[in-house]
Parts: structure tokens; C-alpha cells; sequence
């Protein structure tokens, strides 16, 4: 049987993580923004690899507009409400 203490302690846990994460998304959006960056080399390549498959989800929802990709305003939406349903503050 779990314990009533460890299932609040999991959703800080996992609030803070989705946290995190939301951070790393916006320093991928800030990048994109200078093209000259190599994203094959290290720690670009690492980043691309932990964000872009969220992105891509609504990537295949809304396609990019006049070459300005608005998918990531949807995953700062997403990640905002399940940050905020889990009890954590959210950043953006």
C-alpha cells in the first residue's frame, strides 16, 4: 500500500521536472533564433534530441506560417497546465 505522503511528494516531483523541462524549451526556441549554430555538435545536439520529438507533436498540427514555427506556444500551453494541475508554479 502507498503511503499518503509519497503520492504529493511524486506530483512535486514530476511538476518539477515538467519545470525543467519548460526551461530546456525555451532555451531551444532562443537558439533557433541564430542560425549559424550547428546542431550536430554537443550540447545543441543533446538538446535538439530532448525537445524536438514534444515539438513535433504539434508540429504535425500547425505547420510553420510564413517560415515562424507557433508549435511552441502550444507545448508552453500543455506543460503549463499540467504543471499547474500537478500543484506546482508554473514559469511561463
Amino acid at each position: 500500500m502507498v503511503s499518503n505522503d509519497i503520492i504529493p511528494l511524486v506530483m512535486t516531483a514530476l511538476a518539477n521536472f515538467l519545470q525543467i523541462y519548460l526551461l530546456l524549451l525555451i532555451v531551444r526556441i532562443l537558439l533557433s533564433w541564430f542560425p549559424n549554430i550547428d546542431w550536430m555538435r554537443q550540447p545543441f545536439s543533446a538538446l535538439r534530441q530532448l525537445t524536438d520529438p514534444y515539438l513535433d507533436i504539434f508540429r504535425s498540427f500547425i505547420p510553420p506560417l510564413g517560415g515562424i514555427d507557433f508549435s511552441p506556444i502550444l507545448g508552453f500551453v500543455l506543460l503549463n497546465v499540467l504543471i499547474s494541475l500537478l500543484g506546482g508554479s508554473s514559469l511561463v
